[in-house]
């Protein structure tokens, strides 16, 4: 069977349209429990028309038996449609579980404003809305004209009776889509805003605490939480209205049906057992509009959930696992590269070229503010808003898959970030750890002595050793975990910041290593000393490239000396860095 273009927007579109055959049988089975939904009108109907006027209990015996064993089924027919519809749920999380990790992983990265949890809550949601009451009124809903035609053949008034309270509650229904759709969405992105101001502060409570920040901050956040409160409150006051005057008309549709049905009996128009049999009827025929208007909250927040799901997996497909590349070698091109920043109208980065052949060490330098730890992460592959070509042996780097490419990248960023899990786990980037090549990264970075000093080794929980790691020691755990398993291209952006001179010593013996071996190593960093491990410089201002080549021409230049200016008042100074260290000699 073909399947339709509709169903081939995302992932998640096409894995629901998988589940078809569920549905399918769900559906059937609510065909056989809403046919046996007849069977209480018609035992009434038997015992208050037949039985009390036979007199006869064989009659009521069999009656009653022949019910229970229809409600015995009807039972089933219920517990097996709830079965197939958790199983379909459990089953759909397994299938997208996995996707949508990753492409809420990329989501974020990008800056897009998705987070893992958020996603993951969205994903649940969707589930939980499909194994609950609200997808059950969907399969009901189309039985109630079914319902109501029966009640037609009870009285024509009676029919018409239905059709009113049936309109009276589709117009709440329709109502409450209306009217709370907008509200509902506002509340959510309020709550979600709120939740990620605090959140973000969280990360560095150590710094509000100290200077006394918690109470400023503590009052941008009751601002933001009180919106959320304003218009949570309105959404539910919205919503409850709707309920109130849903359970209105329920109870007056009991009440009236009843007095509707005794008015025809007492005309001789209906019987007995067909007045009680109406009631009854008439309430099963409206409890599914009555269900939709009751989890017509949950449907909006699972439409909103469905909405942002859907359009994250077409905006980060999955990339093909059978799709292999050859191991780059490491050389790096950037055409006409533009880096942007939202919020910033001028771009961090303008017009980037570069060709850096693979095997060479490359000392990025520049003021503050020049685009160097920008140009680190757009290298990696990491920047959201990069225009022009970045290319690894003349592929472009967003064409690899970040699994398969990972093990040949390595980062070290100024804000070293260790996880939970051992010392090992983290240097060997949570994968499998080779014992072997843990401590080869760890001597290379000279932090060998040091992790045996603890008293489980590498075995060592960050958890227990976090607070007993100064910031060179993070750096040097960071620096570890770049150059593990030797990878080919290795960013490092300022790490010798943190480290004595003992500690630069091994890091430039490490980049001396990484060259020997062929590596293409970028070193981000302000002090010159650095200078005498790259064969080339790259020099940022403003974030374009001032100068760029081998590292003596670059040096030659910059040594230079420059005209004096005719109204010169003052001798010239020496040809200075940026950052104002000197050039060396």
């Amino acid at each position: 069977m073909k399947t339709p273009d509709f169903f081939n927007r995302s992932a998640l579109t096409t894995t629901l349209w998988s589940f078809r055959r569920e549905f399918l049988i769900v559906g059937i089975f609510s065909m056989v429990a809403n046919v046996l939904m007849l069977t209480p009108t018609l035992y009434m109907l038997q015992v208050y028309d037949r039985v009390l006027a036979s007199q006869s209990e064989l009659t009521l015996l069999v009656v009653s038996l022949l019910t229970l064993l229809l409600f015995c089924i009807m039972a089933f027919a219920e517990w097996m449609r709830s079965r197939v519809l958790v199983s379909a749920g459990v089953r759909l999380d397994e299938q997208l579980s996995t996707q949508v990790f990753n492409a809420s992983f990329e989501a974020h990265l990008s800056q897009a404003g998705t987070s893992p949890s958020r996603a993951f809550g969205d994903l649940i949601q969707i589930r939980q809305f499909l194994t609950g009451n609200g997808i059950f009124a969907f399969f009901d809903a189309p039985w109630t004209p079914i319902y109501m035609a029966v009640l037609f053949f009870l009285h024509p008034w009676l029919g018409v009776l239905g059709i009113i309270f049936a309109c009276i509650q589709a117009s709440l229904a329709w109502f409450g889509h209306r009217h709370t759709l907008a509200p509902a969405e506002a509340a959510t992105k309020a709550g979600s805003d709120a939740g990620a101001f605090l959140q973000g502060k969280l990360r560095n409570a150590e710094v509000l605490e100290s200077m006394g920040m918690v109470n400023n901050l503590k009052a941008r956040w009751l601002q933001r939480h009180q919106t959320h409160l304003a218009k949570s409150a309105d959404t539910q006051h919205l919503t409850n209205r709707i309920t109130g005057w849903s359970k209105f008309v329920r109870y007056s549709q009991q009440s009236l049906s009843l007095g509707a049905g005794a008015l025809l009996v007492i005309n001789g128009e209906l019987s007995p057992g067909g007045m009680i049999a109406a009631n009854v009827l008439m309430t099963r025929a409206l409890a599914p509009i009555d269900m939709m208007v009751g989890s017509w909250r949950q449907f909006i927040g699972m439409r909103f959930a469905f909405a942002r799901l859907e359009q994250m997996l077409i905006d980060y497909p999955a990339r093909d696992p059978d799709f292999k590349r050859v191991a780059p070698s490491g050389q790096i091109t950037l055409q006409d590269v533009f880096a942007t920043a939202p919020g910033r109208e001028a771009p961090i980065l303008k017009n980037i070229n570069l060709n850096i052949p693979a095997g060479s060490v490359t000392a990025v330098l520049g003021p503050s503010g020049s685009g160097k730890s920008t140009l680190a992460r757009v290298l990696m592959g990491i920047w959201p808003d990069v225009a022009g070509e970045v290319l690894l042996d003349g592929l472009p780097l967003s064409g690899w898959n970040r699994i398969e490419l990972g093990p040949f990248l390595g980062y070290l960023p100024q804000d070293i970030e260790l996880f939970e899990g051992t010392l090992a786990d983290n240097i060997a980037r949570f994968g499998e750890v080779d014992s072997k090549r843990v401590i080869e990264a760890a001597e290379s970075a000279g932090l060998h002595d040091m992790i045996l000093r603890f008293p489980k080794g590498y075995d060592t929980p960050i958890g227990e050793a976090g607070n007993l790691l100064s910031g060179g020691q993070r750096q040097r755990i960071g620096l570890a975990r770049a150059i593990y398993g030797s990878p080919k291209l290795i960013v490092l952006d300022e790490p010798n910041a943190n480290l004595d001179d003992a500690g630069e010593a091994a890091l430039f013996k490490t980049i001396q290593q990484l060259k020997a071996k062929g590596r293409t190593v970028f070193l981000i960093t302000h002090r010159p000393a650095a200078l005498a491990v790259a064969d080339r410089i790259l020099l940022l201002r403003d974030g374009q490239v001032v100068a760029n080549g081998p590292r003596d021409a670059v040096l030659a230049a910059l040594k230079a000396p420059r005209p004096a200016p005719v109204q010169a008042t003052h001798a010239p100074q020496p040809p200075q860095l940026p950052g104002g260290a000197a050039v060396p000699a």
